[in-house]
């Protein structure tokens, strides 16, 4: 599953802004395009970390069409896709949590930003949905 969000940067008179496409809310600027490209990884986390905690839709990205993208920090996007895959799969917290062989609260924490889950931990949790854990470094 992709978590590359595309945003639209625009040149200011003494700075960039940033406003993603999928996140009307996510919005910040940068005096160099590269702080601006920080400052949008930063805001996606938090956008996404606040809409996981909200239990609110987060949305699939959209095509970047030559867009930049950003990415959501890691512990952001293990979150996001833990929750997206169980979604898709149509599955509840109930059955991640029996399929773990573990308590709702714990499997709840695997969804949850703010997590710190171990490898072992996430490796149980892709299997339990028919998964692989694939780790890369872009």
């Amino acid at each position: 599953m992709n978590t590359a969000y595309p945003y639209i940067l625009e040149s200011q008179k003494s700075s960039y802004l940033v406003q993603f496409v999928d996140f009307e809310e996510a919005f910040t600027e940068g005096a160099t395009e590269e702080e601006a490209a920080f400052n949008a990884a930063e805001v996606l986390s938090l956008v996404i970390e606040q809409r996981l905690a909200d239990g609110q839709l987060i949305p699939l990205p959209s095509p970047a069409e030559n867009r930049p993208v950003a990415y959501p920090q890691a512990r952001v996007q293990i979150a996001l896709l833990l929750r997206k895959t169980r979604e898709e799969q149509g599955r509840t917290l109930a059955e991640m949590a029996r399929a773990l062989q573990t308590s709702w609260p714990s499997a709840q924490r695997l969804e949850q930003a703010t997590a710190n889950p171990t490898l072992k931990q996430l490796e149980r949790a892709a299997a339990a949905l028919g998964k692989r854990l694939l780790i890369t470094l872009d």
